[in-house]
């Protein structure tokens, strides 16, 4: 082998090579951690110049030739995931990360550079779960408590579409009160604690604009507040749809908080009797007599849909669902009558009429321009009651329109959850077991015919209607290697095994699948599964026998370049690596060269020989 192929298959394992002398009939090992130690140092000498330099392109290479050298050193990795987030490259700064945990898990950084590229990727919920593993493990971390505060704030704050320019925060200064009150169309919304609410989280938060910009008040005293003539004109078909009451909230949409709203209701102006005076006196100077009967049949159904409310929590549904009726009569534009009926409904399990009313509750709301949220609030109602049904598709539906209206965490793990139910449930519906021996059959007829596409596309179908049957994935297995998808039919092989590990045949076509993928220490284990299950079962036996000849006279028939091509195919096992790291081999390797008496002695040990026998099967040691 030449100087340049020796350097080449050094970097294989742990900078170790092993080879067999064609005069002898042992091992020979030759070390060359020496020139891996000048090679990496090397490496991170360049790549220190080239971050000071703000070349990063160029430290990420020689993080690489550093990790090419020595490929257990997870800090190596780590940096490179610095180096790759810092470039702008997030995913493959999480691929890093990844392998920075997978090497060494108790490295707390390796959950900080995960965390940071979930969150460059703005996967919120993995990163916290990324950051919140590490400090399980490291609770004590800075960068950790750190980097999980940075997501959170990023993650619940509000989005950057919504973030309004500096100026209009002080649209709703101290004095935004002082001109409600000033004017006589807006001076009445002062009683109301949902509208003062509103203003007060306005105050603190102006970014909650777009969110309560569906309320027809808050358009209005924003225009009051920029200065535009027509504020406080409003037609005769808004400002009945205010009062939310509710009785059973079934949403966590974004909202004033229960102490915002306490809050509010604390503000409310104390004298009964000075609200009324107001109100009295504006309707007898602004409203003319048709305003003044709607503002009165309003202010009446309101108090009928209070009643409606005492007798809900009251168990009196019927009683309930009357004085709705009533309440609807008197003021048909406020969608909160219609939802409220539909919340008896549901509690009754009067599903059907409960999703008419919510879809009556939607187009009353829509017609008056309701709150979004309220809108919302009715569609997942209606989404709840199709659940209840057991139509999962419709409810699902509901959920998508409800998040048109207005997006809300809740619901959107609610749907994601009734997504993966109805996923199963489609799944399971799908399980039929004759007509998957149907689908088996019409699969083989094509095999025999050799229309390997064909078999392929019938097992396939077979394999959906019965997943745990362990002979149909074994003849996909088969026709997956006719068209060379050597592993799409590894996995399914895998899963066979998996669901009867008593499967003879199973372990036959392992063995052969992992010939054909030159993973001749895993044939030979695989058939000597085969062989422990059934003596004398012949397609083990051959296989085994044929493997066997491979392993020890197939060397000879090979080119240089062959012998290295099946050692990275034994190299990227994870088991010959383990075995490569295992002190214990390493010495007897040694040994083979230095001392070979104890090396035999070492042999006799089953399991020292089993795993040398792996080596040299997997062409990571080679015999003559």
């Amino acid at each position: 082998m030449s100087n340049a192929q020796a350097e080449e298959f050094k970097a294989l394992g742990n900078g170790e090579y092993f080879n067999l002398a064609p005069s002898f009939t042992t091992p020979t090992f030759v070390t060359q951690s020496e020139c891996d130690c000048v090679l990496v140092l090397s490496c991170l000498f360049c790549t220190s110049a080239a971050l000071q330099s703000g070349k990063l392109t160029e430290a990420i290479e020689h993080y690489t030739k550093a990790i090419n050298a020595d490929g257990t050193n997870h800090v190596y990795y780590s940096n490179r995931s610095a180096a790759y987030l810092k470039k702008g490259d997030a995913n493959n700064a999480l691929e890093e990360a990844n392998s920075t945990i997978a090497i060494d898990p108790n490295f707390a950084k390796g959950y900080s550079r995960k965390g940071a590229a979930l969150h460059a990727l703005k996967r919120y919920n993995d990163a916290v779960t990324a950051f919140e593993e590490g400090l399980a493990k490291f609770p004590g971390d800075a960068s950790l408590k750190k980097g999980l505060d940075d997501v959170k704030r990023d993650r619940d704050g509000p989005p950057p579409s919504s973030r309004l320019p500096g100026g209009l925060g002080n649209l709703f200064g101290d004095n935004l009160i002082q001109q409600i009150m000033l004017n006589p169309k807006t001076r009445p919304y002062l009683s109301d604690a949902e509208f003062m609410a509103k203003i007060r989280r306005l105050q603190t938060n102006p970014n909650s604009l777009t969110e309560l910009i569906g309320d027809p008040r808050i358009m209005e005293v924003l225009g009051l507040s920029l200065g535009m003539s027509g504020a406080g004109q409003s037609t005769d078909d808004e400002g009945a749809n205010y009062d939310d009451y509710d009785t059973k909230r079934e949403t966590t949409a974004a909202k004033p908080t229960n102490g915002e709203t306490h809050a509010a209701q604390k503000e409310k102006p104390a004298p009964m009797e000075e609200e009324k005076t107001e109100e009295e006196e504006e309707d007898l100077s602004e409203l003319t007599p048709e305003e003044r009967k709607k503002k009165q049949d309003q202010k009446e159904a309101a108090k009928v849909k209070e009643r409606g409310n005492e007798l809900y929590k009251n168990k009196q549904f019927d009683e309930a669902i009357s004085a709705y009726d009533e309440a609807i009569h008197l003021d048909p534009t406020n969608m909160t009558f219609h939802n409220n009926k539909a919340a008896v409904y549901f509690t009754t399990k009067q599903y059907d009429k409960c999703i008419s009313a919510c879809r009556e509750a939607v187009e009353v709301g829509k017609a008056n321009r309701a709150p979004f949220e309220e809108r919302a609030k009715a569609l997942v109602r209606c989404a709840k009651a199709y659940q209840k049904q057991g139509d999962l598709g419709k409810a699902i539906e509901c959920c998508q329109e409800a998040q048109l209206e207005f997006y809300d965490k809740a619901t959107e793990r609610m749907m994601k959850n009734w997504e993966l139910e109805k996923k199963k449930a489609d799944a399971a519906a799908y399980l039929d077991d004759e007509k998957a021996e149907e689908a088996k059959q019409r699969g083989n007829e094509a095999f025999r015919n050799k229309e390997w596409g064909e078999a392929v596309r019938e097992y396939e179908e077979a394999v959906k209607r019965a997943p745990n049957n362990a002979p149909i994935r074994n003849n996909l297995a088969a026709a997956l290697c006719k068209i060379m998808d050597f592993n799409g039919a590894k996995m399914h092989i895998e899963k066979a095994v998996e669901i009867d590990p008593k499967y003879v045949k199973a372990w036959a076509r392992k063995g052969d699948i992992e010939v054909l993928t030159k993973e001749n220490h895993k044939a030979v284990e695989s058939y000597k599964r085969g062989l422990d299950i059934e003596p004398n079962n012949t397609a083990c036996k051959d296989g085994l026998r044929k493997v066997t000849s491979l392993i020890n006279y197939g060397n000879s028939a090979m080119t240089e370049e062959e012998k290295m091509e099946r050692a990275r195919h034994g190299m990227a096992d994870p088991e010959i690596q383990a075995i490569l790291q295992d002190p214990v081999i390493q010495q007897i390797l040694r040994d083979f060269n230095e001392n070979p008496q104890a090396a035999n002695q070492a042999m006799m040990d089953p399991i020292i020989r089993g795993k040398i026998e792996k080596l040299i099967a997997s062409g990571v040691v080679q015999t003559a």
